[in-house]
């Protein structure tokens, strides 16, 4: 503990030493420790002085207080809440915090828990930011924001039944047809559908921000495909674990109940099924919150799809499946809408399911949400919400919305443009390719002469632009490390809850939610900008609802259920993720092996030399046009060397990891975060460690020691990666096809490695002999087995026929015989057709394979390993057709 930092934190209550360490919020802004805003040192205008209220709605919210210039410098006490969180630190008190942040961010790494950043150039995945410290809501705040996003979650429902459905609002007047048929959000092949349950909305988010005087205020609202309900999961688990005694002491609620309703919810008005099958859609490894989806897919015990699992017959979704096309009767999309269907919607899309809306419109799937609700989400729809309120329930919205003026009305035009140095503008058509789109900006950071041009931008363009009041964000107390062993600082919050369905037309809401928090000395709270995000603990007087997903009785039908069925395009990643895994051990084998004997004191078999520069070529390790070992040794040395790390254009074994990575990416669901870091570290170890060794060599000096011993690093971390897929995994046909590739992979690299060396000669020669026993890696078992013979009948029984060894030819033909054979689900020790296709080795004999031909030559021998080469590659092309591009007798649907 840093004394001059904590003080004598052991005599002083924890408490106590907070409120005299913390800072306070910034002036003008609600300190979310102390309970109160922190006061003007002068008068300050951030907000208009005299809110315009716009013209569509004049009572749509209070004007946003400021908070009061005071001279007073005394810091208020902390709240009750926050008080009594410091005083449940336990005996490390303060200085265990420190602590306590490292064991945090080691949590999240080793939990692989990322945020995808489509911009950042240091690749795709960067570990989520969590702040040590929760959001620490009262129950009267939360009662306040409870009440308010229930009503509203209604009234958007509403709304959406109506746009797409009788459409007086936009006949009374009440919403403006621009905000609707204008958006490019609206989709005119929803209207007149009917939703299961009358029920458009079942997963809502609302981004609330409070204000000075501690009122909550709306800022945003997200009904696509609100993201946050996975990640929120995930920063529960690791704050209550760092905080135990204060979680329990504050009587937080539980989130566990509130996910269970919303799938009891959508699991009663599903269409036929019984249950019902329910599936969540991702865009695949390459959003930004893929983790979230695999992590709420996993925790909510539903499948996790991509567009191209599914597909739409006889206006029926189906999941593609090994065993054939599987009913899907509900979807929860975490997909923009207009990405959802080729055919009606954006024709260029890849990630959606071709004839999708048709099958909503035929009442045969049930979507979470319905897609047409993209509208919603504009923010100059929140101007116009409290009428609207109002005219369809008949109540008055209980929690405000922040001023918000649509510049597409004249008058509200008129009437904002002098505010827009104290506003927030903001685009109407978020993401619009047919709109004047921009990022928002805050008026106060623009010179005047910047706003000069903003404003003929709006008079311009009028309804492409929405102005909003500015309110300052709170600001809740948050662990900076940017100086010391930490120190509390306070940061501007944006808080996101959810609204989910527990039934038709019924909704509550999640007692938590996503923290965001805007980086240092900003006010945006954006992930993509920096920001970070904390826990939301609710506090509540009652009892805590301390329900849970496990289920403490299950029955074998149950069971049953819940065994995830492997999706063909999981399979075909799982069989290449087998192959890349094989091919790149085989590459690092191959690799190393030349270098050895490249480096070795017998360089003078032409045999040998022509061998390892056959296998090179066969297997990429160098370019075609390269000269072998025979006529210019040094430089084939150096391209070799030089190919290892190159993963653009060649296929060494840098690219094989490279696509070891990439194939694993896209099934990480099912791979277990062990499995996965090996995989991700192999990778960028090796890559690094060529890129070291490219730089210190220049372009003259090529050593074979460092390659080597980068070789040896991703021969270890491949090591690792084949136990984990070998005594890690379970054996579900996902697990078959990986070993499948595996075999496919192994069964055509040795064949074609004991093919050259029997066609040129080199297995004749003692060096060559020995280095193709060393290909095999079977060294020590061939010596210990025959000492010091070295004659072809004892190759032949070690490395083709021995059932024992699993790398001979005969082991693997076996094996892949068998999987492919229970992969089709044939009883044990019965062959499918796809199994024959593979040679018997039960018919092959030592006597037979050995028999020499002319020059030395064993033609039966070559046949046999060229035999194995074409079946490893016709059983790969059967295994697609088969299985993963269900052509054929594959179209069959199971359980209809």
């Amino acid at each position: 503990m840093n004394d001059s930092l904590f003080g004598n934190a052991s005599l002083e209550a924890p408490a106590a030493l907070a409120s005299a360490l913390a800072p306070p919020a910034h002036a003008g802004h609600f300190d979310e420790l102390r309970g109160a805003a922190t006061p003007l040192n002068a008068p300050r205008n951030s907000l208009p002085s005299q809110p315009v209220a716009p013209l569509h709605d004049a009572a749509q919210a209070p004007p946003v207080p400021q908070p009061e210039a005071s001279p007073s410098p005394t810091r208020p006490p902390l709240t009750s809440g926050w008080s009594q969180f410091f005083d449940e630190l336990g005996s490390g008190g303060f200085g265990d915090l420190p602590r306590r942040a490292v064991s945090l961010a080691r949590q999240i790494r080793d939990n692989g828990v990322t945020y995808n950043v489509y911009a950042d150039g240091d690749g795709p995945q960067r570990p989520w930011s969590l702040d040590l410290f929760p959001l620490i809501i009262s129950p009267e705040s939360w009662a306040q924001i409870e009440a308010g996003v229930q009503q509203r979650v209604r009234v958007l429902d509403r709304v959406l039944a109506d746009v797409y459905g009788p459409q007086q609002l936009l006949a009374e007047g009440l919403l403006p047809a621009a905000l609707v048929r204008g958006h490019p959000g609206y989709l005119r092949a929803m209207h007149g559908v009917k939703p299961p349950g009358d029920t458009w909305l079942h997963i809502a988010g609302f981004d609330l921000a409070r204000g000075p005087d501690g009122n909550w205020w709306v800022v945003s609202q997200r009904t696509q495909a609100p993201s946050g309900l996975g990640y929120l999961l995930e920063n529960r688990l690791a704050i209550s674990r760092q905080f135990p005694q204060a979680f329990e002491a504050l009587h937080v609620q539980r989130l566990a109940a509130t996910y269970s309703a919303l799938m009891e919810g959508l699991q009663k008005i599903c269409p036929a099924g019984a249950p019902p099958h329910i599936a969540l859609l991702t865009p695949g490894p390459y959003n930004e919150t893929y983790f979230e989806h695999a992590y709420l897919a996993r925790y909510l015990g539903i499948t996790l799809v991509e567009g191209n699992d599914l597909t739409v017959r006889d206006q029926r979704l189906y999941l593609k499946t090994l065993q054939g096309l599987r009913p899907v009767h509900g979807l929860i999309k975490r997909l923009d809408d207009q990405y959802l269907d080729p055919l009606e919607l954006k024709p260029d899309s890849t990630l959606g399911v071709p004839g999708l809306l048709q099958a909503i419109r035929a009442g045969n799937v049930l979507v979470a949400n319905m897609p047409g609700s993209a509208f919603l989400e504009s923010p100059a729809l929140l101007g116009f919400l409290p009428a609207l309120a109002r005219h369809l329930i008949g109540e008055r919205l209980q929690l405000p919305a922040l001023p918000t003026w649509w510049c597409g009305e004249r008058a509200a035009l008129e009437a904002v443009l002098p505010q827009l140095g104290d506003c927030a503008i903001k685009p109407t058509y978020t993401g619009s390719a047919s709109h004047d789109t921009f990022e928002p900006v805050l008026g106060s950071r623009l010179s005047r002469r910047e706003l000069d041009e903003w404003a003929g931008r709006i008079v311009r363009g009028g309804d492409a632009h929405t102005v909003q009041s500015y309110l300052p964000l709170s600001q809740m107390p948050t662990w900076a490390q940017d100086f010391g062993p930490g120190h509390i600082a306070p940061r501007a919050v944006l808080l996101r809850v959810f609204a989910v369905s527990d039934g038709a037309q019924s909704w509550r809401v999640l007692p938590g939610g996503l923290a965001r928090l805007a980086g240092a000395d900003a006010q945006i709270a954006s992930m993509q900008r920096g920001g970070s995000s904390a826990d939301v603990w609710v506090q509540t007087n009652g009892h805590v609802d301390r329900t849970s997903l496990l289920h403490p009785q299950s029955t074998p039908a149950s069971l049953a259920r819940h065994r995830a069925p492997v999706t063909s395009r999981a399979a075909e990643n799982m069989f290449w993720l087998g192959r890349y895994t094989e091919r790149a051990e085989n590459a690092v084998r191959l690799a190393r092996l030349t270098l050895d004997l490249l480096g070795g004191e017998d360089q003078s078999s032409r045999q040998l030399l022509g061998w390892l520069h056959r296998l090179a070529l066969r297997n990429a390790l160098v370019p075609r046009e390269v000269p072998g070992g025979t006529k210019s040794r040094r430089v084939f040395e150096r391209v070799l060397i030089a190919e290892l790390g190159d993963v653009e254009r060649g296929g060494s074994v840098g690219f094989s990891l490279r696509c070891v990575r990439e194939a694993a990416a896209a099934v990480r669901e099912r791979l277990s975060q062990d499995h996965w870091t090996q995989i991700v570290r192999a990778e960028a170890e090796f890559l690094r460690r060529t890129a070291e060794q490219a730089g210190e060599a220049g372009e003259s000096s090529y050593a074979i020691g460092a390659a080597l011993r980068s070789l040896e690093g991703a021969s270890a971390a491949l090591a690792a990666m084949t136990g984990a897929q070998t005594d890690r995994m379970t054996r579900d046909d996902a697990w078959r096809l990986l070993s499948i590739g595996r075999h496919i992979e192994r069964l055509a690299f040795l064949s074609s490695a004991l093919a050259a060396g029997f066609q040129n000669g080199a297995v004749h020669e003692v060096a060559g002999f020995e280095a193709m026993v060393a290909l095999f890696d079977s060294t020590i078992t061939f010596h210990a087995r025959y000492q010091q013979r070295r004659d072809v009948a004892t190759m032949v029984d070690l490395l083709v026929l021995d059932g024992d060894n699993p790398r001979s030819l005969a082991w693997v033909t076996q094996t892949l015989r068998g999987r492919i054979a229970r992969l089709a689900g044939s009883a044990p020790g019965k062959l499918t057709a796809l199994s024959y296709e593979l040679p018997d080795p039960s018919t092959w004999t030592l006597e037979k394979l050995c028999e020499p031909g002319p020059d030395t030559q064993y033609p039966a021998l070559v046949h046999l390993f060229e035999s194995c080469e074409s079946a490893a590659y016709h059983v790969s092309d059967a295994i697609g057709t088969r299985y993963f591009t269900l052509t054929s007798e594959s179209l069959r649907s199971v359980g209809a």
